[in-house]
């Protein structure tokens, strides 16, 4: 008999997060697939060569799509550029400091450093408590009350989901805490999982951003042009995250709460090669999940390997949301309602769930 209550407690300081320990939820053992181990390490190598001829194609697109925009403003004719180069500020920059983040993307530790932390500052993430935090999330993936990444909490709001388009709660949020870590502190949540050497770089990286954004708005008054903040800073980030929220909620979005399976809560879907290029293969996220050590450019032939064990992949963006859109809006009025995730016969399953309770 399940003993959840609804709604749910989302943070990490709450009835659900006690719960999850109590249960056996928190830093336990997730189900893994059946793939040799020395596959795994062959597909575990890491190298420069794909991360590298992707920056630079990155870096040129951003060169490109601004110096046309700059050219073309304040026509008509600036606007494409603009919603283009939105899309590499607000939303490739989820999967580059997401990639750097793991450290797979280049061999080279520093260049993963340097993407990183460009990739953070634009999308608005300190890279300090974002690394932390991810590490938890991947630790207890869409566990609740443990995982500080759930994008929706239940029952979904709807208004609060199609704002997410638009990054403004996740704007909102990010100049808040950029103010508090500024100040010297963190939040109670961010106490949690950010250890204590780790907080001056914090304050001292915050202090930095701080100092950026301050001289962005003094260079717009300045020159008597809204150029500065269309370029760098919040706008960019507002205006181009809707690629990277399509993307990002194909993740996790309607799936299994509280299973240690990532099979059941987390989804991969097919892409085409434009938006691989900007998710960094992040689609293949149920691969990611269960060996998140894989490089992003491995993925595809990690995907191969997995197929035998795994449900079948939505075969487009559109087909995740046919699936995707309906689970948010019952899940409005039924917290407790998941998408079924049907397994080949005869693979094994491994799950917690509350209802198995």
């Amino acid at each position: 008999m399940s003993d959840v209550i609804y709604p749910r407690d989302y943070s990490l300081l709450g009835r659900d997060a006690k719960r999850a320990g109590e249960i056996g939820l928190s830093n336990a053992q997730w189900y893994a697939a059946p793939i040799p181990r020395a596959r795994i390490k062959e597909l575990m190598k890491r190298s420069d060569g794909p991360a590298i001829r992707d920056s630079i194609i990155w870096f040129a697109s951003f060169i490109i799509t601004a110096g046309l925009a700059v050219y073309f403003y304040p026509g008509w004719g600036c606007i494409p550029f603009f919603i283009a180069y939105g899309v590499l500020y607000g939303s490739s920059t989820d999967s580059r400091w997401h990639e750097c983040g793991h450290g797979t993307a280049f061999k080279t530790r520093w260049m993963n450093d340097v993407i990183y932390h460009i990739a953070c500052f634009m999308i608005m993430r300190p890279p300090t408590i974002w690394r932390w935090s991810h590490t938890r999330h991947h630790t207890d993936t869409i566990i609740v009350g443990r995982d500080p990444e759930i994008a929706i909490m239940r029952p979904t709001v709807i208004l609060r989901t199609i704002s997410l388009f638009f990054a403004i709660p996740q704007t909102i949020g990010a100049i808040k805490n950029l103010l508090i870590h500024v100040s010297g502190h963190l939040t109670v949540e961010e106490l949690t999982y950010v250890p204590e050497m780790e907080r001056a770089r914090v304050y001292l990286v915050a202090r930095i951003w701080m100092a950026l954004h301050l001289a962005v708005i003094a260079l717009a008054f300045y020159l008597h042009s809204w150029l500065p903040v269309l370029l760098v800073g919040p706008l960019p980030t507002m205006y181009g995250a809707w690629v990277h929220i399509i993307t990002g909620l194909t993740q996790h979005g309607g799936l299994a709460e509280d299973v240690l399976d990532h099979r059941l809560n987390s989804r991969t879907v097919l892409m085409n090669p434009i938006l691989r290029f900007i998710y960094w293969n992040m689609n293949y996220h149920v691969e990611h999940h269960m060996f998140p050590m894989v490089p992003y450019h491995q993925l595809p032939k990690l995907y191969e390997e997995m197929k035998p064990y795994t449900a079948p992949a939505n075969t487009s963006v559109i087909n995740a949301y046919r699936e995707i859109i309906p689970a948010l809006l019952k899940q409005a009025k039924d917290p407790s309602y998941a998408i079924p995730r049907k397994l080949p016969e005869g693979v094994s399953l491994m799950t917690e769930t509350i209802a198995a309770e």
